[in-house]
């Protein structure tokens, strides 16, 4: 039984794990985030613990039973009652459910954080899964995204008002 963490510092291991393990598997429906992001990577889970502690990010992680991670699962750029959502799942979960029903999940958590009233989501039109998963899991297609949202990519923005929670 997966369960979802807020993410901490000890998870960084089994996060990077997780994100080695399924570049390729993202980089086919994401823009691959390169060399850089693994080389920095620690630096990189210090500064989302501290957007964390600042209470501008609520990052979040799917462990499995063993300690691995199944998926990560992301409020980031809170500001003025919105957050912009990010999240991927293991190839070995995908098409399963468990990126709908986690997300599902992280929306009724952010339904209870005081003051976050939105929450803002964009996808390639090339990332026909993660559309499926932010309709099924709520939110509505709200027009075009900015390219450099997505990687050069073209893509829809979505939005998931959390006042009718």
């Amino acid at each position: 039984m997966s369960r979802l963490e807020r993410l901490r510092a000890d998870h960084a291991p089994a996060v990077l794990a997780f994100e080695l393990a399924n570049r390729a598997y993202f980089a086919r429906s994401i823009s691959d985030r390169g060399d850089e992001f693994f080389d920095a990577f620690a630096d990189r889970h210090n500064s989302m613990l501290t957007d964390q502690e600042a209470g501008i990010g609520a990052f979040f992680v799917l462990v499995d039973d063993d300690g691995s991670v199944l998926g990560r699962f992301n409020l980031y750029g809170i500001e003025h009652g919105t957050a912009d959502v990010g999240y991927r799942v293991a190839q070995q979960v995908a098409g399963r459910g468990v990126a709908t029903a986690t997300l599902a999940r992280l929306c009724r958590l952010a339904a209870d954080e005081p003051g976050l009233h939105t929450l803002k989501a964009a996808t390639s039109h090339g990332n026909v899964a993660s559309q499926r998963v932010l309709l099924k899991a709520g939110f509505v297609p709200m027009g075009p995204a900015r390219p450099a949202k997505l990687g050069g990519k073209s893509g829809t923005c979505y939005q998931r008002d959390l006042a009718a929670e």
